[in-house]
């Protein structure tokens, strides 16, 4: 998969069925020894208050990269 077409991807928890946000608008976190990606930090949205940081997401909590959205898995406070 390119990179552009991740980006355009909605991600959705599926803990609680929020929108976290897009793909395009979260850096990935690669581990340089690996070349693997670790985890997607997510801006912090609307639902979790604007300026109040970042969400980061480890990449072994997603269950499903579909064709329009990247399903999540993830309790957070």
């Amino acid at each position: 998969m390119r990179l552009s077409e991740l980006a355009s991807k909605r991600i959705i928890n599926l803990y609680n069925g929020e929108i976290i946000g897009t793909a395009g608008d979260s850096d990935l976190m690669i581990d340089p020894a690996s070349g693997l990606i670790t985890e997607i930090v997510a801006p912090a949205g609307r639902n979790r208050g604007a300026g109040k940081g970042e969400m980061s997401i480890p990449w072994s909590a997603i269950r499903k990269i579909g064709p329009e959205v990247i399903v999540v898995d993830i309790e957070y406070y």
